[in-house]
């Protein structure tokens, strides 16, 4: 058959172009404050004392940046925000690892190896995605001191781990919820067990749903404050308490410029695995919020 060529109608092309004319100025809105910090930070402070917020600069300059990651006060101690940034990565790799592996094997066995009571549990764990943070904060400072572990980046790991339990199981129930179980069973009757199940059958299709979860996770936790300045030591401060002690230190001259750099420092990563895997997480959750 031959193809039928619509030609749009004026009135159509003007709703079209109208449509992505306002999707360009939202862009814009949206986009605009992280361009204003880019500017910033690498303008010399004698530039941003003289002339707009919205000014490109004359002479850019990366010291800003220079200072912000080796230099920088924060606090008491003045040798910038790049030691947090690691201690973010050593805090942030395990905590996604070990909590998208369990959500995983728990999203397998509420779906595929169902037992009395698996429906209270998965309720009981997707409650654990609305407790407010504040409520545990004791608590948890109390388990951290009996385990030995407070003040450190193992504790750290494991706050973060077990508050990300309860989303990575919610993630991969509901996409494991889509895959028949004929294949768990046809694979119970040739003897394989549970792990063997999981690892041949389950993991092998489960990709956008990992990615979902270690996206979700890096997020989440990089970007945590609230634990991070409740729960560590100043040696193992992740990168957003660095970033605070360091815009509210008071000594000397506003550095606007320096404040910039180490926010964008900050947010680096995250702004990455955004444009780099943004795609594969909206695939995801598409993947998944369709299933039961």
């Amino acid at each position: 058959m031959a193809n039928v060529i619509r030609r749009q109608t004026p009135a159509a092309r003007m709703g079209r172009g109208l449509l992505y004319g306002v999707l360009i100025l939202a862009a814009l809105f949206y986009i605009l404050p992280l361009v204003v910090m880019l500017m910033t930070s690498v303008k010399p402070l004698s530039e941003i004392s003289a002339g707009s917020l919205l000014s490109f600069p004359q002479n850019p300059t990366l010291a800003p940046w220079t200072k912000a990651w080796g230099e920088a006060c924060t606090g008491m101690r003045c040798d910038g925000v790049g030691g947090y940034f690691w201690n973010s990565f050593a805090i942030v790799i395990p905590a996604v690892l070990i909590s998208t592996t369990i959500g995983a094997l728990n999203g397998y066995a509420l779906t595929k190896w169902r037992f009395k009571g698996s429906e209270l549990v998965f309720a009981l764990m997707l409650f654990g995605c609305f407790i407010p943070f504040q409520v545990v904060l004791l608590p948890m400072a109390q388990t951290l001191g009996w385990l030995g572990i407070s003040s450190s980046r193992a504790g750290l790991i494991l706050v973060h781990v077990v508050f990300g339990i309860a989303f990575t199981t919610l993630f991969f129930r509901n996409f494991y919820v889509g895959i028949p179980n004929e294949l768990v069973s046809a694979a119970k009757l040739d003897g394989a067990g549970f792990f063997r199940i999981f690892w041949r059958i389950l993991l092998p299709v489960s990709a956008p749903i990992i990615v979902v979860s270690v996206i979700w996770q890096f997020t989440q936790i990089w970007n945590d404050f609230l634990f991070g300045v409740a729960f560590s030591a100043h040696n193992t401060q992740p990168v957003t308490v660095a970033l605070n002690n360091l815009v509210n230190t008071s000594t000397g001259v506003r550095e606007y410029n320096v404040d910039m750099a180490a926010a964008m420092i900050a947010a680096l990563p995250t702004l990455v695995v955004y444009v780099l895997a943004g795609k594969y997480f909206v695939r995801g959750l598409t993947a998944g919020s369709v299933k039961g």
